[in-house]
Parts: C-alpha cells; sequence; structure tokens
C-alpha cells in the first residue's frame, strides 16, 4: 500500500500541500526595514527570481507593460545616494537627522528592485482601444501592485527581507540619467532589500466580517 501510495499520489491531497505553502508565505511576507549586506540569496537567484515574476505576472490585455531594474553593489548604493541628496533639497536641515536614518536603511541593503511601467505600451493600447481608454493607466498601475507582492512574496521565501518605498517622482529624472532609462518608462516604487537583521513589528487585523461580504 506504501508503495501505490508512492506511485500513485492524491491530486487534491497534492495541490492541497501547494495551496497551503502559498497561503503560508503571503502570511510571512512583510515590511521588513531592518536589512544588512550579508549575502544570503545569490544575485543570480535574484534574477531568476524577477524574471521568473515579469514572464508570469498577469496584465490588462497582456500588455506585459511592467518594467524592472535590480540594482546590486554600488549601483544600490548610488540610488540611495541619489535619493538622500534630492530630500535633502527639500526636508528643513533641522529635522533632516530621521530622513538621513531612515535613507541609510535602505542603503544597508542588499540590493534594490525599481519597478516601472512602459508609458508607450499603455499610450499605444488606448489608441487600438478608446472605449477602454481611461482604464488602461489604471489597468497599468493593478498590475505593477502585483507584480511588486509577486516579487516581494519570492524575496521572503529565499529569506530576504524587504519593504515598498516611493520616493518618486522625486527622483526619477536623476535615476534615468543615472541608469539611461528610456524616457517611456516612468517609475513607480523601489524595493530595497537584504538579509533581515530585527523581525516586522506587530501587525493588528481589522475584523474580516467588517471586510468581507459573501453571499451564497
Amino acid at each position: 500500500m506504501g508503495l501505490l501510495t508512492k506511485l500513485f499520489k492524491d491530486p487534491i491531497q497534492e495541490q492541497s500541500s501547494v495551496n497551503h505553502s502559498f497561503k503560508e508565505a503571503v502570511a510571512r511576507r512583510r515590511s521588513i526595514y531592518a536589512i544588512s549586506k550579508d549575502k544570503i540569496v545569490s544575485e543570480e537567484k535574484i534574477q531568476e527570481l524577477v524574471h521568473h515574476a515579469v514572464k508570469h505576472t498577469p496584465s490588462a490585455f497582456n500588455s506585459q507593460s511592467a518594467r524592472v531594474v535590480v540594482l546590486f553593489g554600488e549601483h544600490h548604493d548610488k540610488l540611495w545616494d541619489i535619493t538622500m541628496e534630492e530630500l535633502r533639497k527639500i526636508v528643513p536641515t533641522d529635522s533632516f537627522a530621521a530622513t538621513e536614518e531612515k535613507i541609510n536603511s535602505f542603503k544597508s541593503g542588499y540590493g534594490t528592485v525599481l519597478f516601472f511601467e512602459d508609458q508607450s505600451v499603455i499610450e499605444q493600447l488606448q489608441k487600438n482601444f478608446e472605449l477602454y481608454k481611461n482604464n488602461f493607466p489604471i489597468w497599468s498601475q493593478q498590475s505593477n501592485g502585483m507584480l511588486q507582492f509577486v516579487i516581494w512574496t519570492l524575496l521572503e521565501e529565499e529569506g530576504l527581507g524587504a519593504s515598498l518605498q516611493h520616493y518618486n517622482p522625486l527622483i526619477d529624472a536623476q535615476v534615468q540619467k543615472q541608469w539611461n532609462i528610456p524616457a517611456t518608462w516612468k517609475l513607480i516604487a523601489q524595493m530595497p532589500f537584504g538579509k533581515p537583521t530585527a523581525p516586522a513589528g506587530e501587525k493588528e487585523f481589522k475584523p474580516l466580517e467588517e471586510r468581507v461580504k459573501v453571499f451564497k
């Protein structure tokens, strides 16, 4: 019987196991701000995860408008130097210490994922399907949000901590110039990641009865 069990696995049981693993990964994904440059996952592995996420995350009309840039080493550090200097221009000097500490916490990580949306793809869809013209920018943001979540969760599964930041459009021009980013790529978010050096804080949940309605 044991041999038969191994040879003829229950597909429902297998699927349940997969679903359970996915649910656990979703629950474990949190905003981790305390990170270090310790390389517990190779750059090649992270690149592989990003490729997988970009390829398989859905998009409206299969537009595939998402674009991603992954920064390691001095490129990662440069991003947060740029962010620091841009913030220095607008944050009062007497209150800049907290800002500096925050940016340095992101810089202390192993790398950063930059998320973009190619506006040329969206504009072409607007021309081709004028009936949905006003929806394409919205759907674009929704698809990019899904991609952010997928990459974030995959990083967590590898033991990496990450958080999602939005210093755009403040840093857009400098990022475009520094890494020769196409003019049609619009920066959406930044995700610094690294080895967690402290756990996420406690998270409170509102009652699901207030957030979900089910009709049978």
